[in-house]
């Protein structure tokens, strides 16, 4: 019996997150539970703080600067906690760093509409509500993907053995089609002609509660990526974008560019006269980038090598001899990329996206992988997906596996995403990681 690769048995809507369920039996296993964590902070992160500050009197309310604090503490807590499991369900992600990035952005939030609306708050409350919030749902966030770490059966058939590279999973290899017991699911190649037997065994799982998933489902929800061999795996309207995501993702493109423009000359100016007086010749570079829809473009960039060189080869290497001093400094923190703020005023691009290549090189990726083209289906970014979970690159097999990156993020196109490809290219400027 062949399966349709597009169903799981049973019926069972995969989520990013949903693989990391194996059971626990560790005495703080309750860390796992998102009610007793928001009950935990709640009392650790609310009314601790609130008991503190009136000294443990049940008889004296603090006034209203106090019940006011109270309540958005308690709300910042909230909020913070659904933006951070958001952000961070998305795979290859670590929920820990970013606990302290969502209390900052809904606590700092909430103290702002306090100040502006001038309404009385206690600043005790808020600063001792935010650092318990901190450690308390950090420390969850720690445990929580230890105690939930899926324990996958695989068969042996097909391409499944393929996904068992991933180090984010237990995997168990089946070698009989005996009874499944204590694992978080099974993972087959649902293209694969099973023995009868085995057919049998994928049944039986289903009716004791276990999922089956195609093996191309774990591996997208473990690895981010999305692979398309064939247009019956996935068709061109599952990977269209979200039309109203893409509006509203072109009106807050404008809007942060036009905000951003007095603190960007801040940087591009003294950039600029660098690359005149220290490198000579001119200070921008033109090329000709492939753009949404697969209509060519003029991005613009400031210039990293030496004068008259670039047009030379396709892709940048390694310590490429062509870049000069100030180019190096200007590539390490993306300072280079500053000028395409015009290609966004212009419509062109967009802050977050699948990279632009050049005309030749992308005419070259199509000519050599299948489904090349649908990465332009959205606008091309000034960092993305590919980007920040693996940087440039120019061989034709990592230019697959960047191309399975924009899939996934064309797929799972949304604000969140965004929001966390925000968060990781934050990191990569403060650290310098991945630039070439």
């Amino acid at each position: 019996m062949v399966y349709p690769s597009n169903i799981n048995l049973p019926p069972h809507h995969l989520n990013l997150a949903s693989i990391r369920s194996g059971p626990s039996r560790h005495w703080f296993a309750f860390l796992r539970r998102l009610r007793y964590q928001l009950l935990g902070g709640v009392l650790v992160a609310v009314v601790f703080p609130a008991l503190l500050r009136t000294g443990f009197d049940f008889r004296v309310t603090g006034g209203g600067s106090l019940q006011n604090t109270v309540a958005g503490t308690f709300l910042a807590m909230v909020v913070g906690v659904y933006l951070y499991r958001r952000v961070s369900d998305f795979p290859g992600t670590s929920r820990f760093p970013y606990v302290l990035i969502a209390f900052l952005i809904t606590y700092g939030g909430a103290i702002g509409i306090f100040f502006f609306l001038r309404w009385d708050y206690s600043r005790f409350q808020f600063l001792s509500s935010f650092l318990i919030a901190c450690a308390w749902f950090g420390a969850a966030a720690f445990f929580e993907p230890r105690l939930r770490r899926a324990s996958l059966l695989v068969l042996p058939f097909g391409d499944a053995k393929s996904v068992t590279r991933s180090p984010r999973a237990d995997w168990k290899m089946a070698s009989a089609p005996e009874r499944a017991v204590g694992v978080s699911g099974i993972v087959v190649d649902l293209r694969a002609d099973l023995p009868v037997e085995w057919d049998r065994f994928l049944v039986r799982a289903a009716l004791d509660g276990i999922p089956v998933y195609h093996w191309k489902q774990i591996s997208e929800s473990l690895n981010g990526t999305v692979e398309i061999e064939h247009l019956s795996e996935n068709t061109l309207g599952s990977l269209l974008p979200s039309s109203l995501y893409l509006r509203l993702k072109r009106m807050v493109d404008c809007i942060l560019a036009i905000a951003l423009l007095p603190f960007a000359a801040l940087i591009a100016v003294p950039a600029a006269l660098a690359i005149k007086y220290l490198d000579g010749g001119s200070v921008l570079f033109f090329q000709e980038r492939m753009g949404l829809g697969g209509r060519p473009f003029m991005m613009v960039k400031f210039r990293t090598m030496r004068f008259g060189e670039e047009p030379g080869k396709l892709f940048t290497e390694v310590n490429d001899p062509r870049i000069t001093k100030v180019g190096g400094l200007l590539r390490r923190y993306r300072i280079d990329e500053l000028p395409q703020i015009i290609n966004i005023l212009r419509g062109e691009m967009s802050w977050i996206g699948p990279r632009p290549e050049a005309v030749p090189l992308a005419a070259w990726y199509e000519s050599q992988i299948s489904f090349y083209a649908y990465r332009h289906i959205v606008r091309p970014g000034i960092t993305g997906w590919a980007q920040v979970n693996q940087g440039n690159v120019a061989e034709i097999e990592a230019a697959t596996n960047k191309l399975h990156y924009d899939f996934f993020y064309i797929k799972y196109f949304s604000p969140w995403l965004d929001v966390l490809i925000v968060a990781k290219t934050m990191w990569i400027l403060m650290t310098g990681h991945g630039a070439r």
